[in-house]
């Protein structure tokens, strides 16, 4: 994977760093796996702005992504390495013995021909899909499940992945990429390997237009605001703005919003960093 420097021949192209796009190997999406997305433009059901700053964009289709892995021990070829608008990670076309195809989260290193496969006693290779009770100690994984069958919901964007650093009765303990360590049962599927398209972090957009081509739209600074609008506007001259806020009063920056009380605090061995 790499990105590419574009020359200066206009303002927006100055700084412009974009994705080399050298893993991707197929520009035609799979028409089976395709799905209508509709969008809100920030709007509820009485067509009322709930969510500022959204809007436009490009128009897409969803790409039905199979993150519960549960077409088990049959092996799957990857056909192609596509990109995917809705996520910053790369997805790979698998087609199974038995003629059926998906989509899945695609690993760094994983190559069109490969073979992968899902189930218990499989081996802890690039693309394959195990317990977490089968998998090596000190293995780098994603797409791990919360709950058994639930479906990957950790370590999915573009470059992330998490370690398995122990195992102890029914509960494995792991490190997320957020640096937090916590406990998850030893009967949840995860993926070998980090995710694809782990230059993601290094792209520069180079200018505003390309936020709207993705469905952003402008963003207000809270310090240019009146005090009637935010917390941090108002003041004489170009005040600072004092500590920062969301909209509704509550502190940014360091401050920890997780419940006290939740049920799930129990599994959470090391907060993350601040």
């Amino acid at each position: 994977m790499s990105v590419r420097k574009l020359k200066p021949t206009t303002p927006g192209q100055r700084f412009k760093v974009v994705n080399g796009f050298d893993a991707i190997t197929a520009d035609k999406p799979e028409k089976r796996l395709l799905a209508p997305l509709k969008k809100s433009g920030g709007r509820n059901s009485q067509g009322k702005m709930t969510m500022r700053y959204r809007g436009g964009g490009h128009k897409r289709r969803y790409r039905v992504i199979d993150f519960k892995r549960n077409k088990q021990e049959v092996k799957a070829e990857v056909k192609s390495i596509q990109y995917d608008p809705n996520r910053s990670a790369f997805i790979a076309l698998v087609e199974y013995t038995d003629g059926e195809k998906r989509y899945v989260i695609a690993q760094n290193g994983m190559q069109v021909g490969q073979h992968i496969i899902s189930g218990q006693n499989v081996a802890p290779e690039i693309g394959n899909a195990l317990p977490l009770s089968g998998i090596p100690l000190g293995t780098i994984i994603c797409c791990i499940e919360l709950r058994p069958g639930q479906g990957a919901v950790i370590a999915r964007s573009a470059g992330t992945f998490a370690q398995l650093m122990a195992r102890e009765g029914k509960y494995a303990t792991i490190k997320l990429p957020s640096g937090e360590t916590r406990m998850v049962l030893v009967n949840c599927l995860a993926t070998i390997g980090a995710v694809s398209n782990s230059d993601h972090q290094l792209i520069v957009s180079g200018k505003a237009g390309r936020s709207r081509w993705l469905g952003r739209r402008p963003r207000t600074r809270p310090v240019a605001m009146n005090p009637v609008d935010h917390p941090m506007g108002g003041g004489e001259g170009r005040a600072s703005g004092g500590h920062p806020r969301s909209r509704n009063g509550i502190p940014a920056k360091g401050y920890r919003t997780r419940s006290r009380t939740k049920d799930t605090n129990k599994y959470i061995i090391e907060r993350r960093k601040k």
